[in-house]
C-alpha cells in the first residue's frame, strides 16, 4: 500500500468521525486555491507489539526519516516526529503513552487491550495505524476510571489507531496570515477553540504558533448503552523562518502539550 493511501485512509477515517473537521475544510478550500496539511499526529503505547517505531514502519517505507523527539513529564508521554524526503508531504508526529508509569489499573485495562489484537493485524502495520479500537466494546465505567488517571489513555482505550489530529499549514493560506486571523474566522463560524495555554500555542520567537478547535463530540456505543464523548479536533500551524532561512520543521514541547489538551472532557 502506498503512503498516498495511508494518508488518505487516515484521513477519511478522521472526517468521517468528526463531520467538523470537513465543515472546516471546506471553508478553507473555499476561499484559498488549496489547503496543505502541515502534519498528522497518531497515538500509542510504548508496548513493543505497537509502540512509535511499530507505526512509524509503513511510513519509512515510503520515504519518512525520524527527525525530532519529545517528552512530556507531565502526561507521561513520548513523543517522535518523522519527515518526508520530499518536503510537500505533511510531517508525522507519533506520541505514546509510557505505560510503565501508571496504577496497576490502566497498565491491566491498556495491556489487556493489547492482547486482544488480532495477530496478523500486529505483523500489518499498514493496516495497523487506521485499525480503529481493534479489542472490542469499551464499558463506560473504565473509561470514566481511565480518564481520573490519564486523558490519553482513555482516549486510546476507546478510539484505537487512528489519526488524533490533521493540521492546517497557515502558510500556504492565501486568505489568512496571521494565526490570530485563522482563529477568528473559526469562532466567528461557531466553532470553538482550545483555550489551554490560550488560544495561540507559541511564539514568533519558537518558531511555531498553533491553535486547535476543541474535539467534535462523538456518540459511542459503551457495553452500557451510547454516551457522547470527545473525539477529534483540527489543528492549524504557522510555521517560522530559523537562522538559516528555512522554516522551522520540528515541534515545541510545551505547545503540544496543551495542544493535547483539545481531547480533554473539560477543556
Amino acid at each position: 500500500m502506498s503512503q498516498i493511501a495511508i494518508l488518505e485512509r487516515l484521513w477519511q477515517q478522521y472526517v468521517d468521525a468528526n463531520p467538523h473537521v470537513q465543515e472546516i475544510y471546506n471553508l478553507f478550500y473555499d476561499h484559498n486555491t488549496s489547503v496543505i496539511n502541515d502534519h498528522i499526529a497518531l497515538r500509542t503505547i510504548n508496548d513493543p507489539r505497537i509502540d512509535i517505531e511499530v507505526l512509524a514502519k509503513p511510513f519509512i517505507a515510503e520515504g519518512y526519516f525520524e527527525n525530532g523527539e519529545y517528552h512530556f513529564k507531565t502526561k507521561k508521554l513520548y513523543a517522535k516526529h518523522y519527515e518526508h524526503k520530499d518536503p510537500t508531504q505533511p510531517k508525522i508526529f507519533i506520541s505514546q503513552l509510557l505505560l510503565e508509569s501508571f496504577t496497576p489499573f490502566t497498565q491491566q485495562t491498556i495491556k489487556a487491550c493489547i492482547d486482544k489484537i488480532d495477530s496478523k493485524l500486529l505483523v500489518n502495520r499498514e493496516k495497523l495505524v487506521s485499525a480503529g479500537n481493534c479489542w472490542g466494546q469499551p464499558s463506560h465505567p473504565t473509561y470514566e476510571k481511565l480518564l481520573a488517571e490519564s486523558e490519553y489513555a482513555a482516549w486510546f482505550y476507546v478510539f484505537g489507531f487512528r489519526a488524533n489530529h490533521f493540521t492546517v499549514f497557515i502558510n500556504a493560506l492565501n486568505q489568512f496570515n496571521e494565526i490570530y486571523e485563522v482563529n477568528n474566522f473559526l469562532k466567528k463560524h461557531g466553532f470553538a477553540l482550545n483555550t489551554s495555554g490560550g488560544e495561540i500555542k507559541g511564539t514568533p520567537g519558537e518558531l511555531l504558533e498553533q491553535s486547535s478547535t476543541k474535539s467534535g463530540m462523538v456518540i459511542v456505543d459503551f457495553v452500557e448503552g451510547k454516551k457522547e464523548i470527545p473525539c477529534c479536533y483540527y489543528e492549524f500551524a504557522k510555521r517560522y523562518p530559523d537562522h538559516t532561512g528555512r522554516l522551522y520543521q520540528g515541534f515545541v514541547a510545551a505547545s503540544a502539550d496543551k495542544i493535547f489538551e483539545s481531547t480533554n472532557v473539560n477543556p
